[in-house]
C-alpha cells in the first residue's frame, strides 16, 4: 500500500508541477472517470502549490471542479451508451471495479439522484457515481449541476487543507508518523470487521 501511494503521489506531483492548471484538470478528470487516482492526493498537493505561490486558490479550484465535470460526463455517457453489458465486458480494461460499481449503484437506487451530489464528497463513491447515473439515464443537465456543486465543495475544502498544511508544515511534521500509525490501525480494524461480516454471511 505504501509503495502504491508513493507511486501515485509521484505521478500526481509530476503532472501538476509540469502542466500547472491543465495538470490539475486532467488529474481530476482521470479520478472522476472511474480510474482510481485519489483526489485526496491531488487536491492537497494543489493546495500546497497555492501556498507556494504557484497557483491562485480559486483558479486551481475551478480547474479541479471542471476536471471532475469532464471526467464525470465521460463516465456518464459510458453508462448511457454502453450500459451494464459494456461494463461487464470491458470494465476491467478501464479500471472499473465490479464490486465498487455495484455498491455505488445500490446507493443510487436507494437514495436517488441526489446521490450524485453527495457522492462527489465521498471517497470511492465519487469515482464511480456518474456510471449508475448514466445507466439510469438521469437528466444530463441535472447530473452536471449536481456534479459541479458537490465537486466544487470537495475541491475547495481539500485545496484549503493542502494550503494550510503547507503554511504549518514545520510544526506538523512530528505528528505525521503518529498519523500513519492511526490510519494503519484503522485500515486493519476495517479489514478484520469486513472479514468477520463475510464469515457470518
Amino acid at each position: 500500500m505504501e509503495a502504491i501511494l508513493t507511486n501515485l503521489g509521484q505521478f500526481v506531483v509530476h503532472m501538476i508541477s509540469t502542466f500547472g492548471y491543465v495538470g490539475v484538470f486532467f488529474a481530476m478528470a482521470i479520478e472522476s472517470a472511474c480510474i482510481p487516482l485519489p483526489s485526496e492526493i491531488i487536491l492537497p498537493f494543489t493546495g500546497y502549490m497555492v501556498y507556494a505561490g504557484q497557483f491562485g486558490f480559486w483558479q486551481a479550484t475551478i480547474a479541479a471542479t471542471l476536471g471532475n465535470l469532464f471526467g464525470g460526463l465521460v463516465a456518464y455517457y459510458i453508462g448511457v451508451w454502453g450500459g451494464r453489458p459494456f461494463l461487464k465486458r470491458y470494465g476491467r480494461y478501464i479500471f472499473i471495479n465490479e464490486r465498487e460499481l455495484a455498491w455505488t449503484e445500490r446507493l443510487f437506487e436507494q437514495h436517488g439522484e441526489v446521490t450524485v451530489f453527495v457522492g462527489r464528497m465521498l471517497p470511492i463513491v465519487r469515482t464511480f457515481i456518474s456510471l449508475p447515473a448514466g445507466i439510469a439515464r438521469m437528466n444530463p443537465l441535472k447530473m452536471s449541476t449536481y456534479t459541479v456543486t458537490g465537486a466544487f465543495l470537495w475541491c475547495t475544502f481539500l485545496i484549503f487543507v493542502g494550503q494550510k498544511l503547507g503554511e504549518n508544515w514545520d510544526s506538523l511534521k512530528p505528528y505525521f508518523h503518529r498519523a500513519d500509525v492511526v490510519v494503519g490501525g484503522a485500515i486493519v480494524f476495517v479489514l478484520i470487521f469486513a472479514l468477520w461480516k463475510h464469515r457470518r454471511r
